[in-house]
């Protein structure tokens, strides 16, 4: 599977990821933990279309985008109080329990 790239919006942080590129990162990263050998090279076999090199960079990328939003750098989403779930399913506290 072989994936195009586009320019990212940051000229120092590389191509940009589809989607889909991502996805298969972030579970490949839960899968393949930090003791993992050749952890970068198997996340890579799961992403496709990246090398070694560009899957440490992503995870640079990731690891600096997680610093600014735990520092307060970067504002969380505001949601609607009356969006419900993520699922769609509007419950109550008590059948929640």
């Amino acid at each position: 599977m072989s994936y195009s790239y586009s320019q990212i919006s940051s000229p120092t942080s590389g191509p940009t990821w589809t989607a889909e590129q991502n996805k298969l990162f972030e579970n490949a990263l839960a899968i393949y933990d930090k003791e993992e050998p050749d952890r970068w090279l198997k996340i890579a076999k799961v992403v496709g279309g990246a090398t070694e090199e560009e899957i440490k960079r992503q995870y640079e990328i990731l690891q600096e985008d997680i610093n600014r939003i735990e520092s307060g750098k970067i504002p969380l989403p505001k949601y609607r109080k009356d969006q419900g779930s993520s699922k769609g399913n509007n419950i109550s506290n008590d059948e929640h329990r």
